[in-house]
């Protein structure tokens, strides 16, 4: 069972290596990691239903990590879907004002929600001690009072509090999402960069090529002494050269994995200059 398990993850973690989330490809990315992720909780429910589990550690581990990793990934890539399928089309105030309405939302939603549970709290805490109330199925309080998803639910293939972790990894994936998508630190690193005047300054070379110099300069701690997070220094990239890299995070990771060698831009820019120190002295 464990290694069917891992296997989902594998899936889970190849596909999203080749995700990147900007305003060019969310919509059809988030759309394919939704069909992904549905077929394989399909496919975890077909080998609960078949197989079952050995005993009630392993249901409970199933149900507090393993269904919620996948099912909260599942409702994040479907709400990306829907969220960038109503956004206006083209970059400016209304872009803005959009993404900052969504986290607004979501942020409320989650101080009503979710962070006052006593369940979150428990969660979060890592507690133990209520699971085998919590992640085994059959086991529900109605004297508590349900919200409605529960009887829409497989009461073979959940449990009430499976959905709620999925829930507060949703929130989780959703709240950096659109942190990335709001700009609110774009616009002040315009005001910072301002000296250019109307002079454009672009850069002229991949997107890739661009996150790779970003992520050396934050390992090498040279901005800020390594203090300041990648997020900003991408978002003061982006106001500078005129270019919007989306997410930074997924497109690095892919670079980790690449064949041969993994610093392409780094190489080839050391090669550059190596040359031009040369030609000077000529």
């Amino acid at each position: 069972m464990k290694a069917f398990y891992k296997t989902i993850q594998e899936r889970i973690k190849d596909a999203e290596q080749q995700v990147s989330l900007d305003s060019e490809n969310a919509i059809e990315e988030s759309r394919r990691m939704a069909i992904l992720l549905k077929e394989l909780l399909n496919e975890l429910r077909t080998r609960v239903l078949t197989v079952g589990f050995q005993d009630e550690s392993e249901e409970i581990d199933f149900f507090r990590k393993i269904k919620p990793e996948v099912q909260g990934k599942l409702l994040y890539y479907n709400k990306v879907f829907r969220i960038e399928t109503g956004r206006p089309v083209n970059f400016g105030t209304m872009y803005q004002t959009y993404f900052l309405t969504q986290l607004h939302r979501l942020e409320e939603n989650f101080k009503e929600h979710i962070s006052n549970s006593e369940f979150y709290r428990y969660y979060r805490s890592d507690s133990r001690e209520r699971d085998n109330s919590y992640f085994t199925r059959g086991k529900m309080d109605f004297n508590t009072g349900l919200q409605s998803h529960f009887f829409e639910s497989d009461p073979l293939f959940s449990t009430y509090y499976d959905y709620k972790v999925s829930r507060i990894i949703e929130t989780d994936l959703l709240y950096q999402y659109l942190l990335m998508r709001t700009s609110n630190d774009l616009e002040n690193t315009r005001v910072l960069l301002s000296d250019f005047g109307n002079e454009s300054v672009n850069w002229t070379d991949s997107k890739n090529a661009l996150i790779e110099l970003i992520y050396a300069l934050h390992a090498t701690e040279c901005i800020g002494n390594g203090n300041i997070g990648i997020r900003k220094v991408a978002l003061a990239f982006q106001s500078l050269f005129n270019i919007q890299l989306g997410d930074v995070h997924h497109a690095f990771h892919r670079m980790k994995y690449r064949s041969g060698s993994r610093s392409i831009f780094l190489e080839r820019m050391k090669s550059s200059l190596e040359q031009y120190m040369d030609k000077e002295f000529m």
